[in-house]
């Protein structure tokens, strides 16, 4: 059933094989229901520093470290250019509204999804352009069976954030210096799916956002779930046909 992505994949990257021995996740949208936080504290973050920013905007950038996304916004919007520490403090300012608000949930099917993914030997790492410290501390709480602080790359661990491939090297890094045949990506967002792609890793998209599918696969995605539950329910499938 699955055979023709892989098949697709490895013509296009001239590998042997697909034999993955991590699966690497992206963090908000994809292990936390998360996004629409993000989007109501970027746009009331922002406006304080006289920066407009829509949902959309933080849809479309999500993913990126979000130093970068200022930086950008404040390019186009202002005509100036800011070095890092200005972004970082205006960073900080988004980071204290996303924590003002209620927290997200789990994202249901991710837990069910992991666990099958340890039971076929594999192990689990993130890769997240976020930074935060309270995120990263719920993250080991929540996946503490799964995941370890090894196991997690963010924004602070890389110069370019997504869409370029250093973060997803970083993770492969981090997994067990494996190449990128011998990973999976996971991912929501079209900037992080270029950036699993980049790094030339088979990458799912799992569309948990209002974005369109096309949006996804446009960025390059190999394989296309509508929902985090159907990724796991298809797990033993997909697995199964990762072996022949």
């Amino acid at each position: 059933m699955y055979q023709e992505y892989f098949i697709e994949y490895l013509t296009k990257h001239g590998f042997e094989a697909l034999r993955p021995k991590a699966v690497l996740f992206d963090m908000d949208g994809v292990l936390y229901d998360s996004m629409p936080n993000h989007a109501v504290a970027w746009q009331q973050s922002m406006a304080k520093f006289g920066i407009h920013m829509t949902a959309e905007d933080a849809y479309a950038t999500e993913g990126a470290r979000g130093v970068d996304t200022i930086r950008m916004m404040v390019k186009q919007q202002q005509g100036r250019d800011i070095d890092e520490t200005e972004a970082q403090l205006m960073y900080d300012e988004k980071t204290r509204c996303f924590h003002a608000l209620p927290e997200t949930r789990i994202m249901p099917g991710v837990k069910e999804l992991m666990a099958q993914i340890k039971a076929c030997g594999m192990n689990v790492g993130v890769v997240t352009g976020s930074g935060q410290r309270p995120l990263i501390n719920r993250l080991l709480n929540d996946f503490s069976e799964f995941i370890d602080e090894q196991n997690i790359t963010t924004a602070y661990d890389i110069k370019k954030g997504k869409p370029n491939p250093d973060p997803y090297l970083a993770g492969l890094k981090k997994a067990g210096q494996l190449k990128p045949w011998q990973a999976i990506v996971v991912e929501n967002a079209p900037l992080g799916v270029q950036a699993g792609v980049a790094a030339q890793i088979f990458t799912v998209a799992v569309n948990t956002g209002p974005l369109p599918d096309k949006t996804l696969l446009d960025a390059g995605a190999n394989l296309l779930f509508t929902k985090m539950t159907d990724f796991s329910n298809a797990w033993n499938d997909f697995h199964r046909c990762l072996k022949k």
